[in-house]
């Protein structure tokens, strides 16, 4: 017989948590963030994209509790204009290498400062918007640097559940967490 689950199972260092309360937005990157990074092309040259549906319901849950996800990227493509529009995300900066500025233009847009964002990013074009914000974030397999730049690094490599498992971070730092949960259990 399973076991009644009585609270959430996560648990997060406070410190962190203390640091992650006053995010409003994350940023995300797409290879490598919200894929595994590989690239996938078909014979007829189309990229292919291969997206993690926990990654996908984190991104939800975050537009739930009132905090914007968006993604600033150097890549573009239709699978992934595709995804973000089946996801909701309505902030998305594609085809720039220069991402701080393009950050910069949707935190103007939603009224906040760079206190209020979070970014997760795996690669160097990532570190200026790691270095901004409040909160930087990686998934296991970054490079180096981005690891070590990190305030949080996900157990979890990039297109594998490291964009869920940063989504559940501030959802429990806002305290929407287990409001969020109760809807799923009986």
């Amino acid at each position: 017989m399973p076991q009644a689950v009585t609270g959430p199972a996560l648990q997060f260092d406070p410190a962190l948590l203390l640091r992650a309360q006053p995010v409003r937005v994350v940023f995300f990157d797409v290879d490598g963030v919200l894929t595994d990074g590989g690239l996938y092309f078909s014979e007829s040259g189309e990229t292919l994209k291969r997206f993690h549906t926990l990654d996908g319901h984190g991104i939800k849950l975050l537009q739930q509790a009132g905090i914007t996800p968006a993604v600033v990227t150097g890549r573009d493509s239709a699978p992934l204009r595709l995804r973000l529009q089946q996801l909701g995300v309505q902030h998305a900066i594609f085809g720039t290498e220069d991402k701080l500025p393009a950050a910069q233009s949707i935190l103007d847009r939603l009224g906040l400062d760079w206190t209020q964002a979070a970014a997760m990013g795996d690669d160097w074009p990532d570190l200026p918007l790691m270095r901004r914000c409040a909160l930087a974030c990686a998934p296991a397999n970054a490079h180096p640097e981005n690891l070590a730049l990190a305030d949080w690094v996900s157990p979890l490599p990039g297109g594998g559940g490291a964009v869920r498992q940063l989504c559940d971070l501030l959802l429990v730092a806002s305290g929407h967490y287990r409001r969020l949960l109760a809807h799923y259990q009986p």
